[in-house]
């Protein structure tokens, strides 16, 4: 992430990122497919043994036990298995692992262009607010994106952004806790999927 810092951000504005709000949604829920795909036993989460067996489909070069470290960090809530927001943050730790500068860019890295743009500009979105450059966005970097943005209230809201994405609640949010807060803002999460459980019992 810092090496991307040194590049800059082409986002210029905290309104530039929520605009994109949709965009994002959108590639979001077309990976979903991918996910059920690789759900064999469709109880909504991917284990580690699925998890490999897409790793193999998606032709990375991983070895098992980066598979399993990758899966250790992105298993947020430490219960064994990978939900559908899990995911999302996975693929794009592996996008970004994979940004090795004698790759020519023009080349998919994980076979979904769509969503390797969306990682651009989440990446973008991380750059532009993290305004020291150390890797990490601290609260008063996020109060003070907000209030360039002139969005009336903007202290609040700044205030209750950044307590969303600090999970572990220690004044710094770091990528992975960034990306997490997406997939809830952006419109994916567990909620919608208990929504549409109830209409199909209907």
């Amino acid at each position: 992430m810092r090496r991307r810092e040194t590049h800059g951000s082409s986002i210029k504005s905290f309104n530039s990122i929520i605009l994109k709000f949709p965009k994002i949604d959108e590639s979001f829920r077309n990976c979903k497919a991918t996910f059920e795909q690789f759900d064999e036993d469709s109880n909504g989460s991917i284990d580690k043994e699925e998890l490999r067996k897409c790793f193999h489909k998606l032709e990375t070069a991983f070895t098992d036990e980066e598979i399993y470290d990758l899966f250790e960090t992105c298993d947020i809530n430490e219960d064994r298995g990978m939900k559908f927001n899990e995911f999302i943050v996975l693929l794009c730790l592996v996008y970004l692992l994979k940004d090795d500068p004698a790759t020519p860019q023009a080349k998919s890295r994980i076979g979904m262009p769509d969503l390797e743009a969306t990682f651009e500009t989440l990446v973008g979105a991380f750059v532009f607010l993290d305004k020291n450059k150390d890797g990490y966005v601290s609260k008063s970097e996020m109060v003070q994106a907000i209030n360039e943005s002139g969005e009336r209230s903007s202290g609040r809201i700044a205030m209750k952004r950044f307590e969303e994405m600090d999970w572990d609640k220690n004044g710094m949010v770091n990528f992975k806790e960034f990306l997490f807060a997406f997939t809830t803002w952006v419109g994916i999460d567990d909620n919608e999927d208990e929504e549409g459980g109830e209409e199909k019992e209907d």
